[in-house]
C-alpha cells in the first residue's frame, strides 16, 4: 500500500501576489485561508519545497530585481530568449545578461520588452 503524498498536487493550483495596506494583512490572510489557500510562509521549506521568494537571497540584490521580472515575464509569456530577441530586435546574448544582472535594461529596451511581455517599462528599470 503506498503513502500519501506530502507534496500538494500543482496541476490546479495557482500562485497570486498581493499588494495593499500592511493594517489589513491578517484580515486579507484569514479570509484567503478559508478558501484553502496558504501562504508561502505556510508550507515547510524542510522537505526541500520552494521557500518564500522574499526570503531567497537574491531578492535582497536590488540589481537583479528587473532581470528576475524580465526572466520572470517572458516564462509568464512562454518564451524563449530566441524568440523574444526575434520579437524585439535585442539580441539574445544581451536579454541573457539583462536576466543575470550583468547588463542595465534601460529605457530603450524597456519599451521594447514591455511591448511584447505587456508589463508596465517602468517595472525593467532599476530601482
Amino acid at each position: 500500500m503506498s503513502e500519501p503524498m506530502k507534496k500538494h498536487h500543482t496541476g490546479d493550483q495557482i500562485s497570486i501576489t498581493l499588494t495593499g495596506p500592511n493594517a489589513k494583512l491578517g484580515a486579507v490572510l484569514a479570509a484567503i485561508r478559508k478558501y484553502g489557500f496558504e501562504t508561502a510562509d505556510d508550507i515547510s521549506a524542510d522537505a526541500g519545497e520552494a521557500i518564500p521568494w522574499r526570503k531567497s537571497h537574491h531578492y535582497n540584490d536590488p540589481a537583479k530585481l528587473p532581470g528576475q521580472i524580465l526572466a520572470g515575464a517572458r516564462y509568464r509569456e512562454n518564451l524563449t530568449q530566441e524568440e523574444l530577441s526575434e520579437r524585439t530586435g535585442i539580441p539574445r546574448r544581451h536579454i541573457s545578461e539583462m536576466e543575470n544582472g550583468r547588463r542595465p535594461i534601460g529605457k530603450t529596451n524597456a519599451r521594447k520588452l514591455s511591448e511584447v511581455l505587456n508589463v508596465d517599462p517602468r517595472r525593467f528599470l532599476s530601482i
